[in-house]
């Protein structure tokens, strides 16, 4: 198996991305995770940027990482400076990182037009700084910015800047396809070219997403012969992004063949994209390929069926080779075998009569205006009411919410919740800025004494949608909840033409669906 170098940018283009920013803590969390899963290069950032890059370059050196190299990025000289000189090669020399990822020019357009200079000089100012970073005893690796593009405006200059940092010793040379507009035709044959020209030298591949092309631009140029891989976890970058090392990995490693990753560590890609995305506090693509919740979501009854008879029938690989599982959706298009499926995964007997009574619950609930797809939680225990297994841990006496404004604007909801449990009752009053937290902190206030690991469970999402909308304010109400624990997530669902008593149906699903995975008795009610 031949090996492709991994090399991580999600800490420099990925912070590029709108609305990204992470904390100096957040990039040496996300660096260890790299390090941990076996990434060949992390870049650290762009080092003469600002000084929390620097501090970064130190945390990161103090930390001991075992598997992956750090690079410090920056450009190559400028114009008006010399080599020593130079406040970014200095900076990047200050990281004493064991590689460093130049930028340099390698469309004409660039150099006369941004750069101010001729194209001779700019083949000096890359060759300079190569060959001064190597005599720094680092590993270069040369980043050829809009190469692509300058290859096909002007292909014997573009050339040219590859043929001096080679020569000055540059280790690797990065294709960087920087405006993201290439199709993988494209980028195979020039390539290729390249490899025909330059063989003895590591080739690298840097693609950006504005086509939506950015994983096939890469695996492309892999094709053709390039041997190093530049992309970002999740994608993540400036514009629609770069390429998406969670797809490129197992492409490369599952489907191409190559040796990237060991089989242990991609085992860990779900888990990596799921915490980049917690980390930068974004919504999971659910729809991600591989990774995504949905990547292996089937909900089409012919589907499940099929499924249940033979996996390879409608999945690709076997999803727990990228840490992922497979999940069968219940909606009112679902057939008796996504029912069976389900009682399958649960380790209840497979009856399917039960399934044929669960399935019409399903659907009259859903006809109603439930959904359980993203409520696979309020799933499980609306099963184990049709199968009479259900035992209720609390039994409601009654609650009240109330919301007030004062004068000065500020807004304070109170909520009270009277329970009986074990045939004690609670009585117990909270407060929020908002009426359903105030319900929901009353209503495990009220449990915890009873059932104490409710205070593991914290609220993630919460989505409001209306049902039939031409009933306008009499509308029926669903609510979808989303809660967490210290391992698991789970998703609830609550109907009502009160939005309040929606929350509250959903609020309860997920207390008793926390009690039940945690293995805990109901007490008499």
């Amino acid at each position: 198996m031949e090996k492709i170098k991994i090399y991580d940018t999600t800490l420099r283009d990925g912070m590029q991305a709108e609305g990204i920013s992470f904390s100096l803590d957040d990039k040496v969390l996300i660096a260890k995770h790299l390090d941990e899963m076996g990434f060949d290069y992390i870049e650290g950032g762009y080092a003469s940027s600002n000084p929390k890059e620097m501090q970064f370059f130190l945390a990161i050196a103090e930390s001991g990482l075992k598997n992956s190299k750090i690079a410090g990025f920056g450009n190559t000289r400028r114009a008006d400076a010399t080599c020593q000189t130079d406040a970014s090669l200095n900076a990047i020399l200050a990281c004493k990182t064991p590689a460093a990822t130049l930028v340099g020019k390698c469309w004409d357009l660039h150099v006369t037009e941004v750069l101010r200079c001729s194209l001779d000089d700019n083949i000096k100012i890359c060759a300079e700084s190569v060959q001064y970073m190597k005599s720094k005893k680092l590993e270069v690796i040369f980043d050829g910015e809009h190469f692509f593009d300058g290859f096909k405006k002007n292909q014997n200059y573009a050339m040219k800047v590859l043929a001096a940092v080679i020569d000055a010793g540059a280790d690797v040379i990065v294709l960087c396809e920087t405006n993201g507009g290439c199709l993988p035709n494209e980028v195979f044959e020039i390539t290729k070219t390249v490899k025909q020209k330059f063989g003895n030298i590591s080739i690298g591949i840097h693609c950006h997403n504005d086509t939506d092309c950015a994983v096939a631009n890469s695996l492309a140029a892999i094709h053709a012969g390039a041997r190093h891989v530049q992309g970002t976890i999740n994608g993540l970058g400036e514009r629609t992004g770069n390429a998406n090392l969670c797809t490129i990995i197992p492409n490369l490693a599952l489907k191409m063949g190559y040796e990237v990753l060991s089989p242990d560590k991609i085992k860990m890609l779900t888990e990596m994209s799921r915490f980049v995305s917690e980390i930068a506090n974004l919504s999971p693509a659910t729809n991600m390929p591989y990774v995504g919740e949905s990547a292996f979501a089937h909900k089409a009854g012919l589907h499940v069926d099929a499924l249940r008879k033979n996996k390879k029938t409608y999945e690709h690989i076997d999803p727990s080779l990228v840490g992922n599982e497979r999940r069968f959706l219940i909606s009112e298009l679902s057939g008796k075998a996504n029912i069976l499926a389900k009682l399958e995964k649960a380790n209840i007997t497979q009856d399917p009569q039960l399934a044929r009574k669960i399935l019409n619950e399903v659907q009259n609930l859903e006809s109603k205006g439930y959904q359980f797809e993203a409520a696979e939680a309020s799933f499980e225990l609306l099963v184990k009411k049709i199968m009479g297994t259900y035992k209720p841990f609390f039994k409601l006496e009654k609650f009240h919410v109330a919301v007030e404004k004062d004068l000065y604007g500020k807004m304070v909801s109170q909520a009270t919740v009277k329970l009986v449990v074990d045939g004690s009752t609670e009585h117990v009053v909270s407060e929020s800025d908002g009426p359903v937290d105030a319900l929901y902190s009353a209503l495990c206030k009220s449990l915890e004494r009873f059932y104490p690991t409710v205070r593991e469970m914290h609220l993630i999402d919460y989505k409001v949608r209306i049902v039939n909308p031409a009933a306008a304010t009499a509308a029926t109400i669903r609510v979808v909840i989303e809660t967490r624990d210290k391992d698991a997530i789970w998703g609830t669902v609550g109907v009502s033409e009160n939005i309040i008593e929606a929350s509250w149906q959903a609020l309860v699903d997920s207390v008793e669906y926390k009690l039940l995975k945690d293995g805990k008795t109901p007490q008499s009610a």
